[in-house]
């Protein structure tokens, strides 16, 4: 293979000597690739696709800064460079780099309208990132081989932001109604409170008044009057009945 290999590249004018040849077909084993095929995809470049149909993908997603996804194919173009073939990345890293400046371009552009009508500047803008650096190949072209329109994720995220800042809003709302809850509470046991102080002194009327009795500083008559007193007032409350409302007469 690696005598092919040299009789190939001698063919097509290529510098290969042995010993970087034999480097190469080392390089080569169990990648399913051969020294000969790396000297031919060197003559004759290849097209990579962007994303591999393989990683399960279809296309490469980005969303430009008006919140619009993009979603692009590209196909790539390459050839073997000799040189860096020994220790150089493999295709894989082509692919992820061209996918990075893909996303980075769509990105980067103001509205997804900028991305549909010029297309291309998505394959300049990539290109002029030297992304076959270090890379057992070289880049020839990208091309945007399609480009379509996604989801609204602008949209998408506020809406979902809209749907928490409710949340929490209710959640704040909660929080100040527990709150109300918890101070009428506190206040009708205030009012519980205070009415039993009433009931304790009003309790503390007849022994005072049985202790006025046997000091003398309560007579009798004293005691009649001030019952009538309360008869009175007490009738007069019926008759009047509760504030506010008008006495009923008889007709």
């Amino acid at each position: 293979m690696v005598v092919l290999a040299l009789i190939a590249a001698k063919k097509a004018e290529i510098h290969l000597n042995f010993d970087r040849a034999c480097a190469i077909d080392l390089a080569t084993k169990g990648t399913g690739k051969t020294v000969l095929e790396a000297v031919k995809t060197s003559v004759n470049p290849r097209v990579i696709d962007c994303p591999n149909s393989s990683s399960g993908r279809s296309t490469i997603d980005g969303v430009s800064k008006d919140g619009i996804m993009i979603k692009a194919k590209a196909r790539v173009t390459v050839r073997s460079n000799l040189d860096r073939f020994v220790g150089g990345a493999t295709e894989e890293t082509i692919i992820a780099r061209v996918g990075e400046g893909i996303v980075t371009a769509i990105g980067s552009a103001d509205s997804y309208k900028d991305v549909l009508e010029n297309p291309d500047r998505i394959s300049k803008t990539v290109l002029g990132k030297a992304l076959d650096s270090n890379t057992a190949f070289e880049i020839l072209s990208i091309d945007i081989a399609e480009v379509g329109v996604g989801e609204n994720i602008g949209a998408k995220l506020q809406a979902e932001q809209a749907e928490a800042n409710k949340l929490i809003a209710q959640a704040h709302a909660e929080v100040r109604r527990a709150a109300a809850v918890a101070l009428e509470q506190e206040m009708l046991a205030r009012v519980q409170e205070m009415r039993s102080r009433v009931v304790e002194a009003e309790a503390q009327v007849p022994l005072a008044m049985a202790e006025a009795f046997r000091n003398g500083n309560l007579g009798v008559m004293d005691y009649y009057r001030m019952k009538n007193i309360q008869a009175d007032t007490g009738m007069r409350e019926s008759i009047g009945g509760p504030a506010g409302e008008t006495p009923k007469t008889e007709g």
